[in-house]
């Protein structure tokens, strides 16, 4: 408030005068937000300065300036600098002896603020220029922020009154109108009789003291009831439309964040989805991997193999050879018999040795059969590891299908809390969601073409192998038939050279011998090789169907996750298009209840219609009676005691009328 005092006295002095003594003091004690200067006597380099100040300051919201004395140049200096105040509340002119300039200065003071909510403008002369008054009440009409105006003792007259009820038609924020002890009369209070029932905002009208015929006053108090029970009834469907407004408000919050938890699970959801289908594709990978191994092995097995059907071969040639030999050798041990007996009898000591000798070797394949043996147990260990490996594997993708139905239930869930929630966030949700659906689907039939396109390739790799087996048998064969081709030709050599190799039969014999018994150990280790690659072949079939199928039955759960998915969607849609539904008709109920006021207002805008004419009818019997009166005189007590009879009656009917309206029940009681 320092600062206020300075900033007057600042101004007082660059305009050349000195600062009110009276004007400090009263700043002085200024309280929070309140200016009283009444009966202070202000000169216009005062009003000069406050104007100036005012425009400016920025803690004003009163204004007291009642019994100032105020010259027209002081009035207008300081209705100037309120001009463009935005803070000032509550005006106090009282008393002043405002005139024309002063009205043409508060006509633009009520054209250009919009602050002003309290104009007292008692004790003075403005209803006495016309003009000027009437572009006071054109501003009134144009103002859109005062509530209350004092227009006590003015001097105002019926055209004044008139003026008054033309901006009172157009007015729609003044609320308390005091016009007492003016000189209105019958016209000026017909005229504001006629403009009430264009203005709705106006409650109170004080028209004491103007020389207004009571029924008038009583049609004035009539429509300031009406308007006051209108005022009564906004208030109560403003504060309804409030309450309204804030459950709506609350609501949206709710929905805005029940749809942000959705969002936030669905985002968790398709993490988890996202940290699902990475442990899968490493799952995967692992088993193509174990399945990379596992084709390493059948190369490596098929390798084998063919070494041992070439070395099958060979010892099938070797045998054929010997046997032929063999037969040779026994017809001529026929021929010779007698002459090698003796040596017959040393050659089966030495066929015992050979004999016994032999039986050591089969010991020892008969160990390398067993050292085989451990090989295979090793690796069908390794086959149940594997299989171990795919149990795991499956329960792992049960789990993760048993987490996805919980998933989707607790989605149910949540998306039946989100029933009660407006059209447009579950439509958006719903877009939303079906998006995120097809996603998923999209994502696991890439899976599905993936795991496809794995089975494919790993069926084609057997086909491959079978392909090189049946060569690798192919070749065996023709091998077999090269080798009995050449066996012929060896037969024939053996009969050209038979007589050579009489001399050496007994050496050959017993190298033959030897050599047959080998052949024979080791025909039945590769047969036995070939038994062991040929049984791992067919478990390692046996596996890949076994892949196939588990992918089968995958696809199967996935096109029964699709379906459940499917339905809950259209559930979810059933169910926002029954909300949707209860929504349009709450709407075409507010609707009816909307028509239904429309119409209260409607009859109540006809009774007020009615009652005005009834009125005006009353009036026009009232001046005939008048002029009655000047011819009969002695029946004036009589007519006039009729009269007031059935005014009371009519007064009754229309109050019993107004109480039994359905308006009137629906309005409080006073």
């Amino acid at each position: 408030m320092e600062e206020f005092r300075r900033t007057y006295s600042r101004l007082c002095k660059e305009s050349g005068a000195e600062p009110q003594e009276t004007v400090l003091q009263q700043m002085h004690q200024l309280p929070q937000g309140r200016l009283d200067l009444a009966t202070q006597s202000l000169t216009v380099d005062s009003c000069r300065a406050l104007g100036k100040l005012l425009q400016k300051e920025a803690l004003l919201t009163e204004l007291v300036l009642s019994d100032c004395m105020l010259s027209e140049e002081g009035a207008v200096l300081l209705l100037q600098g309120l001009c463009v105040n935005t803070i000032v509340r509550f005006l106090d002119l009282k008393g002043n002896n405002l005139r024309a300039s002063g009205a043409e200065a508060l006509a633009k003071l009520l054209r250009q603020n919009k602050s002003i909510q309290s104009l007292t403008l008692e004790w003075n002369s403005l209803g006495t220029w016309e003009e000027a008054f009437a572009a006071f009440c054109g501003a009134l009409a144009a103002n859109g922020a005062l509530r209350q105006l004092d227009l006590r003792n003015n001097q105002i007259s019926h055209k004044g009154a008139e003026e008054l009820a033309l901006a009172l038609k157009s007015n729609t924020s003044l609320q308390q109108l005091d016009l007492r002890w003016n000189h209105i009369g019958l016209l000026g209070g017909r005229a504001l009789v006629n403009c009430l029932p264009s203005n709705r905002t106006l409650w109170k009208l004080e028209l004491a003291g103007n020389s207004i015929p009571g029924d008038i006053l009583r049609a004035v108090e009539q429509a300031m009831d009406h308007n006051q029970d209108r005022q009564t009834a906004f208030r109560e469907s403003q504060a309804h439309a409030q309450v309204l407004s804030k459950e709506v408000r609350h609501l949206r919050e709710e929905k805005s964040k029940q749809f942000l938890d959705l969002m936030e699970t669905i985002d968790r959801q398709r993490e988890e989805m996202v940290r699902s289908s990475k442990a899968s594709a490493a799952r995967v990978g692992q088993l193509q991997e174990a399945l990379n191994e596992r084709h390493s092995i059948i190369n490596a097995l098929k390798a084998k193999l063919q070494m041992a059907e070439a070395a099958l071969a060979l010892s099938e040639q070797k045998t054929q050879d010997l046997g032929e030999l063999l037969a040779t050798a026994e017809q001529e041990q026929r021929s010779l018999a007698q002459r090698q007996a003796k040596e017959h009898r040393l050659e089966q000591q030495e066929a015992a040795e050979r004999e016994s000798k032999l039986l050591r070797d089969l010991s020892a394949a008969n160990e390398k059969n067993l050292l085989l043996q451990n090989q295979v147990d090793e690796l069908e260990r390794k086959v149940k590891s594997q299989q171990d490996q795919l149990f795991l594997t499956r329960q792992e993708l049960t789990n993760t299908a048993a987490e996805l139905k919980m998933r989707a239930v607790q989605a149910e869930e949540r998306l039946e809390l989100e029933k009660k929630r407006s059209r447009q966030s579950l439509e958006d949700a719903e877009h939303l969601r079906f998006k995120e659906v097809e996603h998923m689907t999209r994502h696991l039939e890439e899976s599905e073409r993936a795991m496809q396109e794995r089975v494919q390739r790993l069926e084609a790799v057997r086909l491959s192998l079978e392909e090189e087996l049946s060569r690798a048998k192919a070749a065996a064969l023709s091998e077999r038939s090269q080798a009995e081709e050449e066996l012929v030709k060896a037969k024939n050599q053996v009969r050209l050279e038979e007589q050579q190799r009489l001399a050496h039969l007994e050496e050959k014999l017993r190298l033959l011998a030897q050599a047959r018994d080998e052949a024979q150990s080791s025909c039945l280790q590769q047969k036995q090789v070939v038994a062991d690659a040929q049984a791992r072949a067919s478990q390692l079939g046996r596996q890949v169907e076994g892949l196939r199928r588990r992918l089968e039955e995958l696809q199967q759960e996935l096109s029964n996750k699709d379906q459940e998915k499917v339905a809950e969607v259209t559930r979810v849609r059933l169910e926002l298009q029954e909300q949707n539904g209860r929504l349009q008709a709450e709407l075409t109920a507010q609707e009816a209840l909307k028509e239904k006021a429309a119409a209260l207002e409607r009859q109540l805008k006809v009774i007020a219609s009615d009652h005005r004419e009834a009125l005006l009818d009353r009036e026009s019997e009232n001046a005939s009676l008048r002029e009655k009166l000047r011819l009969k005189q002695a029946e004036i007590a009589r007519i006039r005691d009729e009269e007031a009879q059935r005014a009371s009656f009519l007064q009754n009917a229309v109050l019993a009328y107004v109480q039994g309206s359905p308006l009137r029940t629906l309005s409080p009681q006073k």
